[in-house]
């Protein structure tokens, strides 16, 4: 199939790219790296009224530091992540997720910004912002705001973003130190989207868990965080903690559906099982 007709415009500025959004009146699509846009334009899943091209936006690319925290602009390609020398030394485990993004030929082209902007409940860029609490800088006509990750999704791929407003960065805040961080997942396929799989920090102190954060991605309608294992890990020596426990404490607030691939009880075992033995195999190491 083609797209049904559209109007194309590549704006050269972040006020321009909003004022043509805000114009589009909710019928204006964002095109970055095009990985999911481009074959739901082919198949007529989406019909904008207009295509707004961000790439000859120079500002929303790049990585840098700032106030303690990795930026990272919005149109940064993921492959750009696996080499960035400010990312290896302050946001490793951005890079860590990125290895499981799609293959060499997508992440060449696929965005940060695109990823978690989509949503995507399999995907491991939002989950990653979710467990490090990223958070996601916009522009709209009415000026920029910051929403933190876990604020930002409210369904299968549902955000609060108004339809004039484009996310420009992510701001991914330095973890404490001695923090551990997993990423795990089980695929079908290397780069297939994830059956189960989890992003964790684990910070420790004098041989205590001092903090937790745990998120799960194809897990629920949306990245999800398991509140209630991350605060029964606080407090916990290493070495003592029942790993079964809280492992399927964990997975028991997802909210992982049936479908094709596989099932909400498959999802829900397995991911408590990738838990038990990643963390262990991890905090063997402390």
């Amino acid at each position: 199939m083609k797209a049904a007709p559209f109007d194309y415009v590549a704006p050269d500025s972040i006020e321009a790219a909003v004022d043509h959004l805000a114009r589009g009146g909710g019928e204006s699509v964002v095109l970055a790296g095009g990985q999911t846009l481009m074959p739901l334009l082919a198949l007529r899943m989406a019909t904008p009224s207009v295509v707004v091209d961000i790439n000859r936006i120079a500002e929303l690319s790049g990585v840098s530091r700032l106030d303690g925290a990795t930026r990272v602009g919005a149109t940064t390609r993921q492959a750009t992540i696996l080499t960035d020398p400010t990312i290896a030394a302050h946001a490793p485990t951005l890079a860590q997720a990125v290895r499981n993004v799609g293959h060499h030929q997508t992440r060449n082209r696929g965005t940060v910004g695109g990823s978690v902007s989509l949503g995507e409940p399999a995907a491991e860029l939002p989950a990653t912002a979710l467990a490090l609490e990223a958070m996601i800088e916009t522009r709209s006509p009415r000026g920029t705001r910051r929403i933190a990750a876990g604020d930002f999704y409210t369904g299968p791929y549902s955000t609060v973003l108004e339809p004039d407003e484009l996310v420009v960065a992510l701001h991914y805040p330095d973890l404490p130190a001695n923090t551990l961080t997993l990423v795990h997942e089980v695929a079908r396929r290397p780069g297939d989207f994830a059956l189960t799989g989890f992003i964790g920090a684990f910070t420790v102190d004098g041989g205590a868990i001092s903090r937790a954060r745990i998120s799960w991605l194809a897990m629920g309608p949306t990245p999800m965080r398991s509140p209630k294992a991350e605060a029964a890990l606080v407090g916990q020596r290493v070495g003592q903690i029942d790993l079964d426990e809280i492992g399927r404490l964990a997975a028991s607030e997802t909210d992982p559906m049936d479908d094709g691939h596989a099932s909400a009880d498959y999802r829900r075992t397995a991911g408590a099982r990738i838990f038990r033995r990643a963390v262990g195999q991890a905090l063997e190491t402390r």
